[in-house]
C-alpha cells in the first residue's frame, strides 16, 4: 500500500474541515458532547458505495447526534480501482469499512465519551453507539439475504445494528457523497 493511499484511507472530511486525522475527529466529537453533558447522544457509523465507470467509491459516515439539538458529522472515502458488481462483495466491503472505523473507537475512547454523560444519566443523559448497514429485510430488498450475517458482524463489535429504514447514516448521509 502506498503512503498516498494510506493517507487517503485515514483522512476525514466534512463541509467545514478537510484532511482531518482520526484524532482530530475524536476530539471534535468530545467537544460536541461537552457542550451539553445532559444530552441524548447517538454515535453512528455507516458506509455506502457507488459503482462508477472505472472504480467503486465507498464512503463511511461518522455522526454524533444530540437528539433534537443538532449533530456533527464527517466522512471517510475509499476508492477501489475496479467496478464491484457483486452485491454480496459490495455489502461485505461496506460492512468491513464500517467495522474498521468503529474499531478506531477503542474501549478507552468509548469510555471517555461515556464518562462525559455518565454523571448526568439520572438527569436523562444517554449515549448509544450504532452501526448503520445499507441493507433491508423487506421482500423488495435485494439485500435481505445478507441481513443476518451483516447484523451479526456489527453486533459482534458491541454496537447496535440498524438496517433500512433506520440506517440513515449509510443510506442517506454517506450515500450523498458516493456520487
Amino acid at each position: 500500500m502506498t503512503s498516498k493511499l494510506r493517507a487517503l484511507n485515514y483522512s476525514f472530511n466534512n463541509l467545514q474541515e478537510k484532511n482531518m486525522t482520526f484524532e482530530q475527529v475524536f476530539e471534535r466529537i468530545v467537544q460536541f458532547m461537552k457542550k451539553d453533558r445532559n444530552g441524548n447522544y447517538r454515535l453512528m457509523f455507516g458506509t455506502d458505495s457507488q459503482v462508477h465507470a472505472n472504480d467503486t467509491k465507498f464512503v463511511t459516515g461518522i455522526v454524533i447526534q444530540r437528539e433534537g439539538k443538532g449533530a456533527w458529522a464527517c466522512i471517510r472515502k475509499v476508492v477501489i480501482p475496479r467496478q464491484i458488481n457483486s452485491l454480496q462483495e459490495k455489502i461485505s466491503l461496506e460492512t468491513s469499512l464500517t467495522e474498521e472505523v468503529v474499531s478506531m473507537f477503542t474501549d478507552e475512547r468509548k469510555e471517555k465519551l461515556i464518562n462525559i454523560v455518565l454523571p448526568h444519566v439520572y438527569k436523562g443523559a444517554t449515549f448509544t453507539i450504532e452501526g448503520h448497514i445499507d441493507i433491508g429485510s423487506r421482500r423488495q430488498n435485494k439485500t435481505r439475504f445478507l441481513v443476518r450475517e451483516m447484523v451479526s458482524r456489527i453486533e459482534s463489535m458491541g454496537i447496535e445494528p440498524k438496517i433500512k429504514p433506520e440506517s440513515f447514516v449509510a443510506s442517506a448521509y454517506a450515500n450523498r457523497y458516493t456520487k
